[in-house]
């Protein structure tokens, strides 16, 4: 049985966060869930597809986070407890629908968990997405540990029968991927078949129904207000003049640098949980008995300008800072050390910050850049396209994913990446807009998200570049998911489909289709030029598993290869692809046998042949 499975309440387990929300969804007895998987909220789907094997949870990775939400909304009006996530940018890609649903709402409870990534550790960007909860009207959730987060989804679930609406969790990376100890509470019976009740005055927002029910909305959320202001999850502690208000993990930084500075006596502190709407009354009442006020918060001033505005309404004169030179930005995480410091500089407490470690004598420790992994099939398309593009103007657009990487030296195969399916369209303005040729490149499960539409569009104004589609079976970045185009069978799952890339796209329209085996260097260097001198929209599928996942599931054993004396030092090899199997002992370089996996490609474009399986 499956750890989060297990019906014992009352026993403590190690859990990450990620693994903690998705126990708390259990235990609030969800019966529907739906993603479109990212990081960091990857594990959350994880577990929960995990459980779905062993359980009656209705679990699907979808399409895209748009498809999941809207596929997740029917859920909700058809009476199953549902719960949608995505990582921070998915949100852009739901919002279409979140917007609508907020008039709309539920009829049984529903659960978006958006996971913001502060610092980007995984990201194309860092937005703040407390500013969809405000945007759309919606009640947000936020947790400072990792087990208030199991304990915070199942108080969201209830929230969201209450209000008959969406609430939304926000969590940051650094909740998702700590791990503590939660205490495991009671599995709620799980409703899995419901019944849509046809309401068309509700469901069906031609302008005249969604008037009526943007009233119904705000209604909602002035009721959502009072809640706030009762709710246990917004929580003064401590007593004093000097107030500072603080969510997330950024709680806890606070707590311990009001310890460690031996000011207890002197500072209370707000924390607000439930953090949208605020609680307005209890905010001014706590602003009333400070002098001065520090805001700590990750990303934008979204609480900053709201405490500011209560202060107005209340006619209070008193110093509200957060986001301001000397004290935070809005780049990046926050950390203990940091909070530390920036509460004894705004309150004016004597710190002397400790004595940094001296390190002089310590070599210094040589960076490691991000790059594909040993024996992956992009780094051998990423080559084949670069000789077949030899002596070419081009412009390479991207996509999000592994493939990625591919913009770093030597492969240098990336020149323009904004998000989930983007190479595509980008590809359809730059080869109107310029005489430059395209070459664009997107991953099977980025071109199932959102690149399809770019390439229909790209067929009906007959543009002009080729696309590479690079197939290696799996969603790879986010720790191998499923997407429409993987075979399950595989996977050792049966009851799925399987959309085919090949006929999708000469469905499309698509005149020139080709396959490429990328390891069969030579020949996938002769098909990408036939593709790029196509005047026209020409894609080509360089298709080749996963090399962690073909492992993963035995379909590939390693095969290890060496550097022989055959060997005349051109360097060919690491300076062409770059694979972080070479390395360089006394001026040779040489394989490492254990990281290497036997894709031959550095043996097929070694000048000497020099480079031969490992005996």
């Amino acid at each position: 049985m499956h750890k989060l499975l297990k019906d014992s309440p009352g026993e403590k387990i190690m859990l990450l966060g990620n693994e903690a929300i998705a126990r708390g969804a259990v235990e609030a007895g969800v019966a529907f869930a739906t993603t479109y998987p990212g990081t960091p909220s990857s594990e959350v789907s994880l577990n929960l597809f995990q459980m779905s094997r062993e359980s009656d949870l209705y679990f699907e990775y979808s399409t895209n986070e748009k498809v999941s939400l809207e596929v997740a909304a029917a859920a909700a009006n058809s009476g199953l407890r549902t719960f949608c996530m995505m990582k921070h940018v998915g949100l852009n890609v739901a919002a279409d629908p979140l917007m609508t649903l907020a008039y709309i709402g539920v009829t049984a409870g529903m659960v978006i968990l958006t996971a913001d990534d502060p610092a980007m550790f995984s990201s194309q960007n860092e937005q703040d997405n407390r500013y969809y909860a405000k945007f759309g009207h919606l009640p947000m959730l936020e947790p400072s540990s990792v087990a208030e987060a199991k304990d915070m989804i199942k108080e969201a679930f209830e929230l969201s029968e209450t209000l008959k609406q969406p609430v939304i969790l926000r969590t940051t990376t650094r909740i998702n991927h700590s791990n503590a100890f939660v205490t495991f509470g009671q599995i709620k019976e799980r409703k899995t078949k419901g019944r849509f009740e046809r309401d068309p005055m509700r469901c069906v927002t031609v302008p005249a129904v969604a008037r009526g029910l943007h009233v119904k909305l705000l209604e909602r959320m002035d009721k959502a207000a009072g809640m706030s202001e009762a709710s246990k999850f917004n929580f003064v502690t401590g007593q004093g003049v000097w107030g500072v208000v603080a969510n997330g993990v950024s709680y806890h930084y606070a707590l311990d640098a009001v310890k460690d500075l031996g000011v207890e006596s002197q500072v209370k502190i707000l924390r607000p949980g439930f953090s949208n709407p605020l609680p307005k009354d209890k905010i001014k009442d706590f602003l009333a008995g400070c002098e001065k006020v520090l805001v700590i918060e990750e990303g934008e001033p979204f609480m900053e300008e709201a405490v500011k505005a209560f202060a107005q309404e209340a006619g209070l004169v008193i110093p509200i800072q957060g986001k301001t030179d000397g004290l935070f930005t809005p780049l990046g995480e926050f950390h203990p050390a940091m909070v530390r410091e920036k509460i004894a500089a705004f309150f004016g407490i004597a710190y002397t910050p400790a004595p940094k470690i001296d390190t002089s004598d310590v070599p210094e420790i040589a960076n490691r850049p991000p790059n594909l992994c040993s024996g992956c099939s992009h780094r051998a398309t990423f080559y084949a396209i670069k000789k077949a593009a030899q002596g070419m103007d081009v412009i390479h657009p991207s996509d999000i994913g592994c493939y990625t990487l591919g913009f770093m030296p030597p492969l240098s195969v990336g020149d323009f990446v904004i998000c989930m399916g983007g190479s595509v369209s980008t590809s359809c303005g730059f080869s109107k807009a310029t005489d430059q040729k395209v070459v664009s490149v997107i991953g099977d499960s980025t071109f199932f998200h959102s690149g399809i539409t770019g390439l229909v569009n790209a067929v009906f104004n007959r543009h002009n570049f080729t696309l590479v589609i690079l197939e290696n079976g799996i969603t790879a970045m986010t720790g191998h998911q499923p997407h429409p185009g993987v075979d399950m069978e595989l996977m050792g799952m049966s009851g799925y489909g399987r959309v085919n890339i090949e006929t999708l796209v000469k469905a499309l329209g698509v005149e020139h289709v080709s396959v490429i085996k990328p390891f069969k260097v030579k020949k996938s260097i002769e098909t990408l030029k036939e593709a790029m001198a196509f005047e026209g929209v020409s894609v080509v599928i360089s298709k080749e598993p996963c090399i962690l996942w073909a492992k993963s599931i035995k379909l590939k054993k390693p095969r290890p290869f060496e550097v022989t004396d055959k060997c005349t030092d051109h360097k060919a090899c690491i300076n062409g692809i770059a694979c972080p199997s070479f390395y360089i002992e006394a001026g040779r370089v040489k394989i490492d046998a254990d990281t290497c996996v036997g894709c031959a490609l550095c043996a097929q474009i070694c000048p000497e042949n020099a480079i031969r399986p490992l005996k």
